[in-house]
């Protein structure tokens, strides 16, 4: 369980992994959310559980939606069905690590959120707007990183058009097939019993394509994510702790500052070390500590230290 804890640890210390920081938390909040079905179910809370996960869906209705802003968001990092987040976690990693490697991990980050967003924005207009639609607002509700992962996989599609998968039975496949080929799927599908996945699939689509085009215009539409969270992670951040002076095997007695001059030999040496060279590497000592020394500035306060020997 340690190894454990100490490699969840260094996902979030790594630099640049953002994609798999998606995927641990998608997992995290799917198993959290496993433990309290199962804890409530035997405990005969099955009601209090809907009413918890009911929290972190993303409703239709717009006065419900306003009780719970929030659930804008945290609806794409939710599943309760193991295939559900299967699926979505590896879409989210094959096209999500060409994002990462092309254009920065942060890059992940900001279509994950805005694609979220814009699939459940569309969701939501599209059941409050439609008429085919008005009569099941009230009891609509929606959760899963299928949206998401929709701006991940059409990201990279826009990026990387000609870059190519290997199918199954099919063989080498361009991306933007098999991401165009997904969103015909889900337009045909949105008069079935997962509608709202399915909007939420092309609003995410549509967020995943503009994103790119913007980025390659010069624009990053998900700056303001990388201000919030850089903000977070200023306040949860560690302050590195302060460097202090090794001790080393001279004494300060021997090698100081004094009135602005080293005491000097009364004989000369044709090895002393200036005073200006001392203060300069006593300076660097008081900032960095004595092992940013390196071997040559070492020798220096060696030999200034023998000086008044």
């Amino acid at each position: 369980m340690a190894s454990i804890w100490d490699d969840f640890k260094n996902t979030f210390r790594t630099r640049n992994n953002e994609l798999v920081q998606i995927i641990v938390i998608n997992v995290i909040v799917f198993l959290v959310f496993a433990v309290l079905f199962v804890t409530m179910k035997l405990s005969g809370l099955d009601r209090v559980y809907e009413e918890i996960i009911q929290k972190f869906k993303i409703l239709a209705s717009l006065p419900e939606l306003a009780l719970q802003p929030w659930s804008l968001f945290t609806y794409s990092f939710l599943h309760t069905d193991p295939f559900h987040i299967l699926f979505n976690m590896l879409f989210l990693f094959w096209f999500g690590r060409l994002i990462e490697e092309y254009i920065g991990g942060s890059r992940v980050t900001n279509l994950y959120i805005l694609g979220g967003l814009a699939g459940g924005v569309l969701y939501i207009a599209l059941f409050n707007f439609i008429p085919y639609f008005k009569g099941n607002v009230a009891a609509s509700a929606m959760m899963g990183a299928s949206g998401s992962v929709y701006a991940i996989v059409f990201g990279a599609a826009t990026l990387l058009p000609d870059y190519t998968f290997r199918v199954l039975f099919l063989g080498d496949v361009k991306i933007k097939y098999i991401a165009f080929f997904y969103l015909v799927v889900s337009f045909i599908q949105i008069g079935g019993i997962n509608a709202g996945g399915n909007i939420s699939h092309i609003g995410g689509a549509l967020m995943g394509y503009g994103y790119i085009k913007a980025l390659q215009g010069g624009t990053d539409m998900g700056t303001w994510i990388q201000a919030i969270l850089n903000f977070f992670k200023g306040i949860f951040r560690t302050p590195p702790p302060k460097k202090t002076i090794r001790k080393t095997s001279f004494s300060e007695a021997t090698v100081k500052k004094s009135s602005g001059k080293m005491q000097q030999s009364s004989s000369p040496n044709p090895s002393a070390v200036g005073q200006d060279e001392i203060d300069t590497i006593l300076d660097k000592i008081s900032k960095s500590g004595y092992e940013s020394l390196s071997k040559e500035e070492k020798i220096k306060l060696y030999k200034a230290s023998q000086q008044n020997d």
